[in-house]
């Protein structure tokens, strides 16, 4: 397979922070949108995008932590949205676009991880559900403000963890399979992934690029369905119960982590490209067979099965771009 996922030079690397991605950085006049923008990733890149002058529209599903959480910051405002409700998603997206201003950037940094099985009202596995087909509608929702804007970027936010499993084609949603929380969450982040290669293929004739990334290992709310002994399993404290840093191993700030997101949706150096998934602020290599190692699974970025996802996406949603 031919591959895009060549690393190109930047001036950033695994332990650049987000300020330090943002130097510079002038988006005034832009409008983005930030999924899960009121904790954790979510919050720093919220944050950073009104400074940099952007005016933040933050879907939010709880409206008094998202009030809470963003009071005082400029230029962002509160709307209701649940990824998980089709309807919704619809009403945010029609608010959005029917006041006409194009939408520059949308980064999806909303996410689930690791839950008990649940599902939605049609009987969609929830981590697939939440993580890919809420944001697959929103874009769509949202594609005649990003288009309209003429140079957009789409942000998808994967983990490595999309390494543990691909899409199961026959059995996305834990039908005929026992569900495992682990499973179910690397396939939900392998189709953030192949979202953002079939994405870009059909908006870049149309000013719209699309990538996606892993923000390193972050104890942030994600691993809220997950016990203390779980936690401690991935080897994220040390001997004195304090988070690690070490940003070379993945082991990240909220800074730190909230820095490739932004450079995705902001670096000059990336004009003309897109479909590409990224760490550590630049385009990631390709991992042939290593776990919870650097570089993106070749299943994550295949163009066929980010078609064939793409397929079935517009068949469950009835939407498409």
């Amino acid at each position: 397979m031919t591959t895009l996922q060549q690393p190109i030079s930047s001036p950033f690397d695994a332990a650049s922070t987000a300020a330090e991605v943002m130097a510079g950085v002038d988006l005034s006049g832009q409008f983005a949108v930030v999924t899960g923008g009121y904790s954790g990733l979510g919050l720093v890149t919220s944050k950073c995008l009104a400074d940099a002058g952007a005016q933040v529209i933050v879907p939010a599903r709880d409206m008094e932590r998202a009030r809470v959480a963003l009071a005082g910051v400029r230029n962002v405002t509160v709307q209701p949205m649940d990824l998980a409700s089709p309807d919704f998603v619809q009403a945010f997206c029609a608010d959005v676009v029917g006041r006409g201003h194009p939408v520059s950037l949308l980064i999806n940094c909303a996410g689930v991880m690791a839950s008990p099985l649940l599902r939605d009202a049609a009987g969609h596995e929830s981590q697939f559900a939440t993580n890919h087909l809420g944001h697959y509608r929103l874009t769509c929702g949202l594609w005649p403000a990003l288009r309209a804007s003429g140079n957009a970027r789409v942000i998808a936010v994967s983990s490595r963890g999309h390494q543990i499993a691909g899409v199961d084609f026959d059995d996305i949603d834990f039908i005929r399979r026992t569900y495992d929380k682990w499973t179910a969450y690397g396939q939900s982040k392998t189709a953030n992934a192949l979202f953002a290669v079939a994405l870009d293929r059909r908006g870049r004739e149309q000013g719209v690029r699309a990538f996606s990334l892993h923000p390193g290992q972050i104890l942030t709310d994600l691993g809220r369905h997950l016990s203390s002994a779980e936690i401690a399993a991935f080897d994220v404290f040390d001997e004195n119960g304090e988070q690690k840093i070490a940003p070379e191993l993945g082991l990240k700030t909220l800074e730190q982590g909230a820095s490739t997101g932004l450079w995705c949706a902001t670096s000059p150096a990336l004009e003309g490209q897109g479909g590409v998934y990224c760490e550590d602020c630049n385009i990631a290599t390709l991992n042939r067979s290593e776990i919870g190692r650097k570089g993106v699974a070749q299943w994550a970025v295949d163009p066929e099965y980010a078609e064939r996802l793409w397929r079935l996406s517009e068949q469950w949603t009835g939407m498409s771009v």
